[in-house]
């Protein structure tokens, strides 16, 4: 029986937290084509906050419903040269390989869920290291270009159990009553802030566009509005959209949400119906200081 050799892989989508003021990136890109030159790489991102493996797997499971069929390759390592494995799993549409720190858990599961797994001990698909602290250079992307290259998947290393890798540690929003307990996810470069929750808190609360919602921060609240689009917002109105991800954001139209009103990763949000009797809000701008905490006060 003839031997059927694996697939080429045509894309690598590359994550890190590698910034660009460095060489890593450059030569994790230059491994990975000197293993297989017909490579294409896209650059998702390398400005992940330095050792935020939550930050790196919200990022990557923002954006890996979009990345083309092929290899993920994500780096987010703060246990590297540690006893954590590095990993390739298998999904219907991907192979993601990183850290198994629960970096990839989110994406995995956004992609229907892991197939198979293997942890990368194979010493035929690495580069010798000089030191244990670059595995994305002397392991990770050389599984990337080899796998691209048509190396079988199985050949990468050890199989392992999908049910043991880590799980991706990402925060739910509390329920109790009418009051919804939500976090800010994620801080994008305009300033928009989005929550943890998606626009079904609100209509199982009756509240429809356009209505008034009781937005806490730190303990300061006021009425804000859900509107369609930032432009509905009108000059210094606090106001909640459905983002781009289907998820609620805190937004100010063409300013930053999160500067004027000190908004973190991690900052609590309480959302709640208005009390009976209050008016629909017709687009005035909020006369309410939803917080007045200096940044560097939230600790």
């Amino acid at each position: 029986m003839t031997e059927v050799a694996s697939p080429r892989h045509e894309f690598v989508s590359f994550l890190s937290d590698y910034g660009r003021s460095d060489e890593f990136v450059g030569v994790c890109t230059s491994v990975m084509l000197s293993l297989a030159p017909h490579l294409r790489i896209i650059d998702v991102t390398h400005d992940v906050p330095p050792h935020d493996v939550r930050a790196g797997a919200l990022t990557l499971v923002r954006a890996a419903q979009y990345l083309p069929v092929g290899i993920i390759l994500a780096v987010v390592d703060p246990g590297v040269g540690t006893e954590r494995r590095c990993v390739a799993v298998e999904t219907e549409r991907a192979i993601l390989i990183g850290p198994d720190n629960g970096l990839l858990a989110p994406a995995v599961a956004m992609l229907g869920g892991a197939t198979r797994a293997v942890s990368l001990t194979n010493p035929d698909h690495r580069i010798d290291a000089p030191g244990p602290t670059f595995a994305g250079r002397d392991i990770m992307a050389p599984a990337a270009g080899f796998l691209a290259a048509g190396v079988p998947f199985e050949d990468l290393g050890e199989p392992i159990d999908p049910i043991t890798l880590t799980p991706g540690l990402l925060p739910v929003a509390e329920i109790d009553g009418e009051t919804v307990r939500a976090e800010v996810w994620w801080i994008d470069r305009f300033g928009n802030a989005q929550l943890n929750v998606g626009p079904e808190v609100l209509t199982e609360r009756r509240i429809e566009p356009g209505d008034p919602i009781e937005l806490t921060i730190r303990d300061r609240g006021g009425m804000v509005r859900w509107v369609h689009t930032y432009a509905e917002a009108k000059p210094s109105e606090l106001v909640l959209v459905v983002d781009s991800y289907g998820l609620l954001s805190i937004a100010l139209d063409r300013r930053s949400a999160a500067e004027e009103h000190s908004l973190r990763i991690g900052t609590e949000v309480l959302i709640a119906p208005p009390p009976p009797g209050t008016p629909r809000i017709e687009g005035a701008t909020t006369r309410v200081s939803i917080s007045t905490t200096r940044p560097e006060e939230d600790q």
